[in-house]
């Protein structure tokens, strides 16, 4: 009776449908790419043709109670096969390309992104240039400094002259 009561207190997780199978949706995916790439080959459409080839003749050609799928009702069988196997075809050669285009579309936003970094970092590295060439611009070159040295060597030299002439005075 207790464990009732803790049943009503709790509430219902919603149970899924025993009916319908779990479905691993990357797992199908993966599985209707691989189905799309297979159905794209040359290899496909020959096995197909030679499949079709072998059918008709089988059914055309061959005594008619071997016959499986008789040319009298125009080959209904193979018809039914084909439209069922391209049924399936459309729908999971749609589904491989839309988890195509998710891929594009991350592929894309990540290459924007990284453009974006790179647009960032070049601007940066383009300020850090230019400050440094204004920075240049103010560091005193080798020919400066010694244009000034010579010009104190020589007020010193006048100096000392004066002093000379002022002390034989």
């Amino acid at each position: 009776m207790a464990k009732k009561r803790q049943a009503l207190d709790t509430p219902m997780l919603r149970g899924r449908n025993l009916l319908v199978p779990r479905i691993d949706r990357e797992r199908f995916g993966r599985a209707s790419e691989a189905f799309a790439r297979a159905l794209g080959t040359g290899g496909f459409l020959i096995g197909l043709t030679f499949f079709c080839i072998i059918w008709l003749v089988w059914n055309t050609l061959l005594p008619t109670d071997l016959a499986f799928d008789p040319r009298a009702t125009n080959f209904t069988l193979l018809t039914l096969l084909l439209s069922l196997q391209a049924s399936y075809a459309a729908p999971l050669i749609l589904l491989a390309q839309n988890r195509q285009d998710d891929r594009d579309r991350v592929k894309t936003e990540q290459d924007r992104q990284r453009a974006e970094r790179n647009l960032a970092d070049t601007e940066y590295l383009a300020r850090e240039v230019a400050a440094l060439r204004l920075a240049m611009e103010e560091v005193a070159t080798k020919e400066f400094v010694r244009d000034e040295i010579r010009e104190l060597l020589e007020e010193l030299l006048l100096e000392m002259k004066k002093q000379n002439k002022a002390d034989e005075k």
